[in-house]
């Protein structure tokens, strides 16, 4: 067998193999069956309250002794005006006339409060911690680290990969345009930083010490063995683990993969206010006329968080944020530890 990468050898892992964090659709059970199989299992905390994120620390602990991972995002408060949120809602009467839903409340908030969630994680010390949409104080990251958790920064630039080394990372996870769900992008343009991972992996590679982390359209061995080629120490995949069982997901988004294409998913901000890349869906194309009045996020992700419920309650696909990324025509539905299994020995034949 092929010596292990430098990050698996750091973690302890069997395979260079992440399960990427999804929000809503990487529960502990899919990341305690990753981690229990070799690979490093996640479980996405952007929209858990702080006692959640303790909570399911604790359920993932108690059922596997490997390493796994906590996400968060990293975000801004946002305190949009009265006027612009009526507007927001008067776009999207439409789709709760058509699921039968009442014009909602304006929420009282629109996201957690994410202090509180970074000192709830910071409390949970997981074995793995990793950050999307910004990067943490060198000061933070150090308290982390103190308490025993290893840090990954995500990245979408050689710059956005610098400042997380800057900032004390163990890791870099480099995104490349193909990946499913947001763009993690934080300094600069995102149009401008939608680079093709084959050409952002050596890049940075070159540019930073700490191992790098390939994310975007990766769904087989294959994927794996040409990302560490171009010089990233593990892989991460989304779109791959989405199609397993344990990801838990609506019956209509899991046949929307099913059906996909190589050219069935662009970026879109409408259903949160953030570009973030899914199956083309009656949503996205009768909200893109308003793209550029779409409110940030996490105003946009709150406002629409009814209709996507509702939507997958109804199995309306059409309604739905179907979150996947260019490879998803390549999905292969089956168990997430039987996945990890497919996917080394796919690894190790190309190696060898």
């Amino acid at each position: 067998m092929t010596a292990p990468s430098a990050f698996a050898r750091e973690l302890g892992l069997r395979y260079p193999i992440v399960q990427g964090p999804m929000n809503g659709a990487s529960p502990p059970d899919l990341a305690v069956a990753v981690s229990n199989a070799g690979a490093l299992g996640s479980c996405a905390a952007a929209l858990f309250s702080p006692a959640t994120i303790l909570e399911r620390v604790q359920q993932i602990r108690a059922q596997t002794a490997a390493p796994f991972n906590i996400n968060l995002f990293l975000l801004d408060e946002q305190h949009p005006e009265i006027a612009e949120l009526k507007r927001a809602q008067h776009l999207l009467r439409p789709f709760r006339e058509a699921l039968g839903l009442s014009e909602p409340e304006i929420p009282a908030r629109f996201a957690e409060n994410n202090r509180d969630q970074i000192a709830a994680l910071l409390e949970a010390a997981p074995p793995v911690v990793s950050f999307t949409f910004g990067v943490l104080p060198r000061e933070t990251v150090a308290q982390f680290k103190k308490a025993g958790s290893r840090v990954i920064g995500t990245a979408t630039t050689v710059a956005e990969a610098r400042a997380w080394e800057e900032a004390g990372a163990d890791f870099v996870c480099v995104s490349g345009s193909e990946a499913g769900g947001h763009r993690p992008t934080f300094l600069g343009d995102v149009e401008q930083s939608s680079v093709g991972l084959l050409a952002l992996i050596p890049q940075v590679a070159a540019a930073v010490k700490i191992p790098a982390i390939a994310a975007g359209g990766i769904m087989d061995g294959r994927g794996i063995a040409a990302a560490m080629l171009l010089g990233a120490q593990a892989a991460q995949l989304g779109t791959a683990f989405l199609c397993s069982p344990e990801s838990g997901i609506a019956e209509a988004w899991r046949t929307a993969l099913r059906t996909a294409g190589d050219d069935s998913t662009r970026l879109t901000r409408t259903f949160s206010g953030r570009p973030a890349r899914g199956i083309v869906n009656e949503f996205m194309e009768r909200m893109r006329p308003f793209e550029q009045q779409i409110l940030p996020y996490p105003v946009q992700n709150a406002l629409t968080g009814d209709i996507r419920q509702a939507a997958a309650k109804a199995g309306r696909a059409e309604f739905m944020s179907l979150w996947a990324g260019q490879g998803v025509a390549l999905g292969r539905p089956m168990p997430a530890a039987q996945l990890v299994a497919t996917l080394a020995q796919e690894l190790e034949a190309v190696r060898d």
